[in-house]
């Protein structure tokens, strides 16, 4: 197989796990009252070093602004997230988690952690550290800044 197929195999296999882990995200998240869509949201903020806003959010995890403003939007009605006032950009207001939204995000990263350490034995630390490479690289050369 020549290497641009084999780019070709990684983008397809890429999009067919995207699609298989938002599906199974979906039940995995929901004892914890989310969705794939709001857990990552939730981890995109829990994970920023000083709140961010939209923009940073969508940026963080690769959707859109729009995909963000939508999960936002239920998550504050949900009181797990809160809006906090933006000192630089009065229109676009920052985001932190409420505590019960970081309950709720530590309970499925609980549980995340316990799966992966169930399934990890299946992988050796070179294939991840390959898989890890090659995704980084791909990202970068798709980003719209070149960098991922």
């Amino acid at each position: 197989m020549t290497k641009p197929a084999k780019l070709t195999a990684v983008a397809l296999s890429v999009f067919r796990l995207n699609g298989l882990l938002i599906e199974w995200g979906n039940t995995f998240a929901a004892p914890h009252g989310l969705t794939s869509a709001r857990w990552q949201v939730l981890g995109a903020i829990s994970m920023a070093p000083e709140a961010p806003n939209v923009p940073q959010i969508a940026d963080a995890m690769g959707i859109t602004r729009q995909a963000v403003l939508k999960q936002i939007n239920v998550l504050v009605e949900e009181g797990l997230v809160q809006p906090l006032p933006n000192p630089t950009h009065k229109r676009s207001p920052l985001y932190a988690l409420t505590p019960r939204g970081a309950a709720a995000y530590q309970a499925v990263v609980g549980q995340w952690q316990q799966h992966v350490r169930d399934i990890s034995g299946q992988f050796s630390s070179a294939d991840l550290d390959a898989a890890i490479r090659v995704l980084s690289t791909m990202s970068g050369a798709h980003a719209p800044n070149g960098q991922a």
